[in-house]
């Protein structure tokens, strides 16, 4: 797959079939546009290309939208290209973007640079200034400027919408069994270990400190769950805390992971961990030893569902 950062960029000889969107999660519901768009590209020996912005248009237009979004934009990358796309575009999204007429947009942008012969898009979408044109106004253009429109029904475009709202919902309730099941993948948190103040260590569960710099990237519900990770190649299974560690009366919000399988020094490294299940709500013990005995309690119940 080719990922360029703004259609400027785009220099592809082949005409594209595109579709548009933010496509947040790519979840089993995006994964049917997608997989159509693919399916419909081959057929005709196009590029399969998607078009998509960052940052999210709606941290842009709308400045107090505490926006939590499912994917980083590496993350989403990464699965647009195991899904089998050609092309990715990431064009960064600005409020002078968002003036751009729809004629512009569309002449300009899709047919001229693109070289758009066919979108599929939904039958809601709406484009150009002020969001003002539909669907029908992007058939018209094709009529005129020689490209095919293919309509995403709503019920579709609907079962999108839901996934995406259960989605964040199963993850603020900590419910990640429901959340990866509408996702079609283990939900991912990406990020970078940092050093943290050693007391898993003392407790014989040493642990590697998740620094997450996007600030955006939606976070489940405070608890411990049981993660994996590929480090260095090798499969190793872990066990995940979210949350404040009240037991020693922490106050900031932190992301701890004590891996079963893995003893190496990780240290300023980036890595990717999958919540596989969620084992139990964080909570405040009476001594640092009473956490330690419900530790060794987590691990066992941890190795249990991983076997």
């Amino acid at each position: 797959m080719i990922t360029v950062q703004s259609i400027s960029e785009y220099d592809q000889r082949k005409n594209s079939v595109i579709t548009i969107g933010t496509f947040d999660g790519v979840h089993i519901g995006h994964r049917k546009i997608l997989e159509r768009l693919i399916n419909s590209a081959k057929t005709v020996g196009m590029s399969a290309t998607v078009l998509t912005f960052y940052p999210h248009p709606r941290m842009v237009l709308q400045k107090d939208a505490d926006i939590k979004l499912l994917n980083t934009i590496e993350e989403k990358a990464a699965i647009m290209e195991k899904i089998g796309l050609d092309c990715l575009i990431i064009h960064p999204f600005t409020r002078e973007f968002s003036r751009l007429t729809a004629t512009d947009f569309v002449r300009d942008i899709l047919v001229n640079q693109l070289k758009a012969k066919k979108i599929i898009i939904g039958y809601d979408h709406r484009f150009g200034r002020n969001r003002n044109a539909n669907i029908q106004d992007l058939i018209a253009f094709g009529n005129t400027l020689d490209f095919e429109v293919e309509e995403i029904p709503a019920q579709e475009i609907d079962e999108v919408s839901v996934s995406s709202t259960k989605i964040r919902k199963a993850l603020e309730e900590g419910n990640i069994e429901t959340a990866n099941s509408y996702l079609g993948y283990p939900y991912m948190l990406t990020g970078t270990v940092e050093k943290g103040k050693g007391l898993g260590r003392t407790m014989d569960f040493p642990t590697a400190n998740l620094h997450i710099a996007e600030n955006y990237k939606l976070i489940p519900k405070n608890g411990v769950y049981v993660i994996q990770s590929k480090i260095d190649g090798k499969l190793v299974y872990g066990m995940m805390n979210i949350g404040v560690n009240p037991t020693v009366d922490g106050s900031k919000r932190s992301i701890e992971i004590h891996f079963l399988n893995f003893k190496d020094n990780l240290y300023h490294k980036k890595i990717q961990v999958e919540i596989l299940h969620r084992l139990r709500n964080e909570q405040r013990f009476e001594s640092v030893e009473a956490l330690r005995q419900q530790l060794k309690k987590d691990r066992k119940n941890a190795l249990a569902l991983i076997s």
